[in-house]
C-alpha cells in the first residue's frame, strides 16, 4: 500500500507541476503576444527606418546618373528629367588610377581586420583572465585612451620620427588596428560568455595559454570576431584622414583619400598623365555635381556588399545562452 500511494503521489506530483509549466507557458505567450494594432506600427516604425537608410542611398544614385542639363535647370530631383552616364564614363576614365587605388583599400582593410582581430581579441582574452597579475594595470591602460589621447601632433611625431612608417602601407594599417573600445568589447565578452570550467579543463590537459586560446577560445567565439572584424573593415575602409597624414605618394594613397581629392581639387586630376587631358578640358567635361555622386556610390556599394557575411554571426551571437542545458 505504501509503495501504491508514493506513486500515486508522485504522479499527482508531476501532473500538478504540468498544470504549473503549462500555466506558465500560457502566461508568458500572453506576455510576448503582439496584438494587430501593435504589429501594424512595429512593421510601420520597421518600413520608416527601412526607407531612412535605402532613399539617402537612392536620391544619390539618381543624382548621379541626371545629365548635367537636368541638374543646372531643375536642381537635384528623385526622377531627373534627363538622364546621362557622364560621371561614370568620366570616372572610368580615370580607371587606372582609381583601380591601383581600389587595390590600396582593399589590401589595407584585408591586411588591417586580420592584425586588428588577431590583436584586439589576444589583448581582450589576456584581460579578461582572472588570474592576469597585471589585470588591473593593463585594463587602466586600456580605459584611459578611451578619455584622453594625445593627440594628433603627439601621434603624428610617433608614427614618422620613431616608428617611420611616413609613405609606407602600415602608415594606413597600424594607427587604426587596435582601439580601446574593441579590447572593452572583447575582455566583457570572453568574462561573461566563456566558462572558466573550459579554460581549466585545458589547463588541466597540460594546454597552454597559447593553445587555449587559438584552439579553444577562438573557435567558440564568432560573433565577437565578425562583431569586430566589421567594426575594423568600417573603419579601414572608409577612412581617408590617414593617407592625407602621412601620404605623399601617389602610389600608395587610398581609394578614399583619391575620391576625396578628386571631390575637392580637380587639379589633382588634372595631373595625371594617364588621361592626357589638360585641366581647361578636365574643367570642361568633368560633370561636377554628378561625379561627386558618383564618387558616394563607389564608396558605398563594395562596404554595404560585405555586410552580409557578418549578420549571420550576429544573429548567432544575440541567441548566446538561450538554450540552457
Amino acid at each position: 500500500m505504501n509503495v501504491r500511494s508514493e506513486i500515486k503521489k508522485s504522479a499527482e506530483i508531476r501532473a500538478e507541476e504540468k498544470k504549473i509549466e503549462k500555466a506558465e507557458s500560457i502566461s508568458a505567450n500572453r506576455l510576448n503576444r503582439i496584438g494587430p494594432v501593435a504589429n501594424t506600427l512595429f512593421n510601420l516604425i520597421f518600413v520608416i527606418l527601412a526607407l531612412i537608410c535605402i532613399v539617402p542611398v537612392f536620391f544619390v544614385f539618381m543624382i548621379s546618373v541626371s545629365s548635367k542639363e537636368s541638374l543646372a535647370e531643375f536642381g537635384y530631383r528623385f526622377i531627373p528629367s534627363a538622364f546621362s552616364a557622364d560621371a561614370y564614363i568620366f570616372l572610368w576614365n580615370e580607371k587606372g588610377t582609381i583601380l591601383h587605388a581600389l587595390l590600396i583599400s582593399v589590401e589595407v582593410t584585408v591586411v588591417g581586420t586580420i592584425i586588428g582581430v588577431l590583436l584586439t581579441t589576444a589583448m581582450g582574452y589576456v584581460l579578461s583572465r582572472p588570474q592576469f597579475k597585471l589585470k588591473g594595470f593593463y585594463t587602466w591602460l586600456v580605459f584611459i585612451p578611451m578619455i584622453f589621447n594625445g593627440g594628433m601632433f603627439a601621434s603624428y611625431v610617433v608614427n614618422v620620427n620613431i616608428l617611420h612608417l611616413k609613405d609606407t602601407i602600415w602608415a594606413l594599417i597600424l594607427p587604426l588596428a587596435v582601439s580601446s573600445f574593441n579590447v572593452i568589447i572583447c575582455k566583457t565578452f570572453f568574462r561573461t560568455t566563456i566558462p572558466d570550467s573550459i579554460v581549466e579543463s585545458a589547463k588541466i590537459d597540460g594546454a597552454s595559454q597559447f593553445n587555449i586560446y587559438t584552439r579553444i577560445i577562438l573557435p567558440i567565439s564568432k560573433p565577437v570576431l565578425a562583431t569586430i572584424a566589421l567594426f575594423l573593415t568600417f573603419a579601414y575602409w572608409n577612412d581617408w584622414f590617414q593617407s592625407s597624414l602621412y601620404i605623399s605618394n601617389s602610389k600608395l594613397i587610398s581609394l578614399q583619400a583619391l575620391l576625396n581629392n578628386m571631390m575637392k581639387n580637380i587639379e589633382y586630376i588634372a595631373n595625371n598623365p594617364s588621361a592626357g587631358l589638360t585641366l581647361s578640358q578636365y574643367k570642361n567635361m568633368m560633370p561636377t555635381e554628378s561625379v561627386r555622386m558618383a564618387i558616394a556610390i563607389i564608396i558605398v556599394i563594395p562596404i554595404a556588399c560585405a555586410y552580409p557575411f557578418f549578420q549571420r554571426y550576429f544573429i548567432s551571437g544575440l541567441t548566446i545562452g538561450a538554450v540552457k542545458g
